[in-house]
């Protein structure tokens, strides 16, 4: 059983049983529960905590844990009606604009699914495809380097950023790196630095909800340029710079999320020669390059890679092949931008806690890391045929059009007049979360569409009980 589970289902039991106990009683020693329940040591400190954290139980140093007294009055509830005024921007002629930030798409991948459904929304790998033991030896490791504990520079560890510059590649040198607290951190900074407020944002069509989320939170007006299944199409990228102005385009050219396609390579030179030529950067999110699957051959460079001019703002990151909780990422840039970003990520969190830092050199440096990096490859690339697969016998419907060589999903299109946040929604009653294509669109999408992720469940098998589900919820001409 993992840990979490068995925390909570300790604490579950301890909510249970408090009323065998008066205000102010000892309950049994933490050697009686590891006893009696046949759990860690650790698992009872961590459900004691969690209870003491409800206002439960207290505990002494030295002397026990005690029932605690019920709280027996509800703070009255207030008016808060004021806060719609507080929380909206005056528009022209006094009129008032909402200013909500709406982020279900990100809280959908982010979200545990209910006991009992099987999650193909997440966006993170499984716990048991999590370099759990490296991470672990990792930072412990990490613990014991010498200043660990002290205050980084804020452009993060001269080492990890020498890493991180030698994974981009080209003339991307540690310079030019800023360490990051994660993916949607450096998204977030690289927004903030390139776009006012207000100011149209390019993203491709359909794009990653986060990024949708973090461009509206931002001020900014994100408009679509269609992605086909060579990538973004360079046509209309050049029309939508020339009618909007934008000076900002962001893209993933490497396993896009969420349809998983590759810039096509006659592409790659001409997205930047049409952003170069319109004054604009191009945010490069090269979020797949570590998920790639065994069968995916020789990877592109990144395009960070291949530009001389400064034009390309690449964000990299760690967690999505490691742990959600590993968040430790990098933003790389060449130019005069490079100050600003920095100024913004300083004011934002001054920097990334040192001991995440050193416990990321130490896991990529460890003999662990290819090896774990080799086995989630394989891994990926079997579950993968094994989804895939398993729609096609069972949902013929419920078509993939190219099962993508990276990444940890599939893009599925229902059959037409389909409505996708229906078919989530029996999905779910069913007891299989997936998440509907209408949140990765920033205009009208063309169809309906569902998001299939094989990364979070606990195994092949997982997925083949998913599929089957859907088809007694959906039907095979889903």
């Amino acid at each position: 059983m993992y840990e979490r589970s068995s925390v909570a289902e300790l604490a579950e039991s301890l909510r249970s049983e408090l009323n065998r106990y008066s205000v102010g009683g000892k309950l049994p020693s933490s050697r009686a529960l590891v006893e009696r329940f046949r759990v860690s040591p650790v698992t009872v400190s961590r459900a004691l905590a969690q209870l003491a954290a409800e206002g439960l139980v207290l505990t002494r140093p030295g002397a026990g844990v005690f029932r605690a007294a019920p709280r027996t009055r509800t703070p009255a509830a207030g008016d808060t009606s004021w806060q719609e005024v507080a929380l909206s921007a005056e528009g022209a002629a006094g009129e008032v604009v909402p200013r909500s930030v709406d982020a279900t798409g990100v809280l959908v991948s982010l979200a545990a699914p209910p006991p009992g459904v099987i999650e193909l929304n997440g966006g993170y790998l499984h716990a048991g495809l999590q370099p759990e033991r490296a991470m672990a030896a990792a930072l412990a490791r990490a613990g014991r380097r010498p200043g660990a504990w002290g205050r980084p520079p804020v452009e993060g560890l001269p080492e990890l950023r020498d890493w991180f510059a030698r994974e981009i590649g080209g003339a991307v040198a540690a310079a030019d790196v800023l360490v990051t607290a994660g993916g949607q951190s450096a998204l977030t900074t690289a927004l903030r630095a390139l776009a006012p407020p207000g100011a149209p944002v390019l993203v491709e069509s359909p794009t990653y909800p986060g990024l949708l989320a973090v461009a509206r939170a931002s001020g900014c007006r994100p408009v679509p340029v269609p992605v086909d299944a060579d990538g973004v199409r360079p046509e209309l990228l050049a029309a939508a710079f020339e009618a909007t102005g934008a000076r900002v385009f962001v893209c993933q050219p490497l396993f896009q999320n969420p349809t998983g396609v590759v810039l096509a390579p006659g592409r790659r030179a001409e997205v930047l020669r049409i952003a170069r030529a319109a004054g604009a950067f191009v945010v490069e999110d090269d979020y797949a390059r570590s998920l790639a699957h065994e069968d995916a051959g020789p990877l592109p460079a990144p395009l960070a890679a291949e530009d001389a001019d400064g034009v390309v703002v690449h964000v990299r990151s760690l967690t999505k092949i490691t742990s959600p909780s590993l968040r430790v990422g990098a933003l790389a840039a060449r130019g005069p931008v490079v100050d600003r970003l920095r100024a913004i990520q300083v004011v934002d969190s001054f920097f990334v806690p040192r001991p995440l830092q050193e416990t990321a050199l130490e896991l990529v440096g460890a003999p662990a890391w290819p090896r774990h990096l080799r086995a989630v490859a394989a891994e990926l690339r079997h579950r993968r045929e094994v989804l895939a697969g398993a729609l096609r016998r069972e949902l013929p419907g419920l078509a993939v059009p190219r099962p993508p060589s990276g990444g940890y999903q599939l893009w599925a299109h229902p059959a037409e007049g389909g409505d996708d946040t229906a078919l989530a929604a029996a999905a779910l009653r069913a007891g299989v979360a997936v998440a509907p294509g209408r949140p990765y669109y920033c205009a009208e999408p063309p169809g309906p569409r569902l998001r299939l992720g094989f990364a979070g469940v606990a195994g092949p098998g997982d997925l083949v009980e998913a599929v089957r589900r859907l088809r007694c919820a959906l039907g095979p001409a889903a």
